[in-house]
């Protein structure tokens, strides 16, 4: 049935008045939009991204050369329309939700009402030692996530990007990286925030013997419980919105090295999620120091997230969503 439709959107994009594949990857991203509606007259409505915070334990060994404080710093600063995020929903047409699921900071319910109050807690433990969090608290932050995009389909919302502020994050999304795409750790660990090269040799010390604790405790270990024994609340709220929204068969916008792990992780929960991103990927992601190409793992990666949504623009304006319409 998918190879009939496939067929079927491959020949009404063939037959559009233009010269055969002449639009590239915006013909990619048409078939790929149309296959997750599973339609030949796909409809892009109301996108909206979900800006998830937390903290990390694992920052605490001097992985980052960002202090924590930056976190909570910036999560205000999105209230106020001062991040890169803010200016560029702005631009595209997308809402935005900023979600505490774990920032180390108390948020003032009345000077800080654009902050969505989910807090798990104040930071996840040190992975270093310990699992980042429990299972029960792996479930919560999963909800959290499924919450938020249900929210946003509820609202009327079919295309969704995701986001996250976490100082640290990179770390477990080394490690995800590593794990899952059995990638040498060294290859998956770079610079963050701006880390020199003894910073970056230190953090891949504190990650080697992070991954030799991991490796002691972790027999019987399901993916799930392997995620959850390094990622934050942020990524775990992520990934929960990840796997719902690809339940409600919503398009999701992936970038930057900490989305990506996420998609790594959630497609190790849900495979089928695998088809959900729309945006093609370059043959790198560079954030960071990161550059193996991780079109291994998944697609939707590059640029910046709510920027895909000019190449979805793209496709509607060059009528190849198939006569699809448009709402914000």
């Amino acid at each position: 049935m998918i190879a009939d439709l496939r067929n079927k959107i491959q020949e009404k994009i063939d037959n559009l008045n233009k010269p055969k594949g002449s639009l590239g990857v915006l013909e990619e991203v048409a078939m790929q939009v149309a296959l997750i509606q599973q339609t030949l007259t796909p409809e892009l409505r109301h996108p909206a991204h979900i800006l998830f915070g937390g903290d990390h334990g694992i920052e605490r060994e001097g992985v980052s050369l960002s202090p924590r404080e930056v976190t909570w710093q910036q999560m205000i600063n999105y209230g106020r329309g001062g991040g890169g995020v803010n200016v560029l929903c702005h631009q595209h047409g997308f809402s935005l939700r900023i979600v505490d699921v774990g920032v180390d900071y108390d948020f003032d319910p009345v000077r800080h009402a654009h902050i969505i109050p989910r807090k798990i807690g104040y930071g996840t433990r040190n992975f270093l030692h310990e699992a980042a969090m429990t299972a029960a608290e792996w479930e919560r932050a999963l909800a959290v996530g499924r919450e938020q995009a249900d929210a946003c389909h509820d609202e009327g919302s079919n295309v969704l990007c995701l986001g996250e502020m976490g100082i640290g994050n990179t770390s477990p999304s080394s490690v995800l990286m590593h794990l899952f795409l059995d990638i040498p750790l060294p290859q998956c660990v770079g610079a963050g925030s701006g880390l020199d090269a003894v910073g970056i040799s230190h953090k891949l010390d504190v990650l080697t013997r992070a991954v030799e604790q991991y490796h002691a405790c972790c027999e019987g270990f399901t993916a799930a419980d392997t995620i959850r024994y390094f990622v934050g609340y942020e990524m775990a709220a992520a990934i929960g919105a990840m796997l719902r929204a690809a339940e409600l068969r919503m398009v999701i916008l992936v970038d930057g090295f900490i989305m990506t792990a996420c998609m790594l992780a959630a497609q190790q929960l849900n495979p089928a999620v695998r088809e959900r991103p729309a945006a093609p990927p370059p043959e790198y992601e560079v954030r960071g120091g990161h550059r193996r190409p991780l079109c291994l793992s998944h697609r939707g990666v590059g640029g910046t997230s709510v920027k895909r949504n000019g190449q979805l623009r793209s496709c509607r304006d060059y009528e190849i969503f198939l006569n699809a319409r448009w709402r914000r």
